[in-house]
């Protein structure tokens, strides 16, 4: 295992496909104007560029943009946050129509300060969307919520689409990675979604690259299908600064696509694995079919009419 001081390089075919264009600028042009925060900007997610600009796609963070834990391994800000800003569900949802989305994911900052943990914001987010753009589908990705399982009956009462939460790391490194939060109660979250709506797809992402065996990624897969988890996506931890973890080491795009088929054989419906993958990476093609259905039936609508998405600004 590498020594703190110690930096693996990184490989050289680890590269990010830069395109700052038109639909780009738009797109953070908008967010700026709706006073909205995004998870790939605040993470700095590798694929912000291919999903702003090609996929037409963005995962939206809700609930300010100051999280009150300090994983070790994320690049959002860690402090005191604002006040609830309950005018915020509906400049979602606009922006959502603007941008002529067909999948949104919503997603927050962890708010333990909220007895809650912002649930009541993440349910009206997602009914705000299905009342402005009905053909859109919807995933929420949210806290553990401190282990408040009333309140997921809150979250899941905007029907979402599918329901995300990232066990990030495999057991043994939890503490380590992740502040406040317990692999068992983040297991225990999912399973209790099927519960409330076992037809809802619940979908979970794991990082790599942190001193995790490939037993322990196996084991990870395990637990999720043994609390009947769907989706699945394997992605390379990339350190955002210096202050955090650093990257133990790099996985060839031949070890992504072993471990993609790893998950497949044991049973996910679906599975994205590869360097670049990020928890909402092409979430727009895991919605189950259902949902798809409703999407296409409210497009075909918008066709029949002759009307066209408001993407004119982008």
């Amino acid at each position: 295992m590498a020594k703190k001081e110690e930096h693996v390089r990184k490989p050289d075919w680890l590269k990010i496909k830069i395109n700052t264009n038109k639909s780009y600028t738009g797109l953070k042009k908008l967010m700026r104007e709706k006073k909205l925060n995004t998870v790939c900007e605040e993470a700095r997610c590798p694929n912000i560029h291919e999903c702003w600009s090609e996929r037409k796609t963005a995962t939206f963070m809700i609930l300010g943009d100051t999280c009150t834990r300090g994983c070790r391994f994320c690049a959002v800000k860690t402090g005191l946050p604002n006040e609830l800003d309950w005018g915020e569900p509906e400049r979602v949802a606009e922006s959502v129509e603007i941008m002529g989305l067909k999948h949104v994911v919503v997603t927050a900052v962890a708010r333990d300060d909220l007895n809650d943990g912002g649930a009541a914001v993440f349910g009206e987010t997602v009914k705000a969307i299905r009342r402005k753009v009905p053909g859109c589908t919807v995933e929420i990705l949210p806290s553990d919520m401190k282990g408040d399982y009333e309140s997921l009956h809150t979250l899941m009462g905007g029907e979402p689409d599918i329901f995300n939460h990232n066990i990030e790391t495999v057991r043994r490194l939890t503490k380590k990675v992740r502040a406040r939060a317990m692999y068992d109660r983040s297991l225990e979250l999912l399973r209790r979604v099927k519960e409330i709506r076992p037809d809802t797809p619940t979908k979970s992402s794991l990082m790599v690259g942190l001193g995790e065996t490939k037993e322990e990624i196996v084991q990870a897969m395990d637990d999720l299908l043994a609390h009947n988890v769907d989706i699945m996506t394997i992605g390379q931890y990339l350190q955002p600064t210096k202050k955090h973890l650093n990257v133990e080491r790099y996985y060839h795009p031949d070890e992504f696509e072993e471990l993609r088929k790893i998950a497949m054989e044991k049973g996910f419906k679906h599975c994205e694995a590869g360097p670049m993958v990020r928890s909402s990476y092409h979430a727009d093609e895991q919605v189950n079919e259902t949902s798809a259905q409703r999407r296409i039936k409210y497009m075909q609508g918008y066709e029949s009419k002759g009307e066209t998405l408001n993407t004119t600004n982008f």
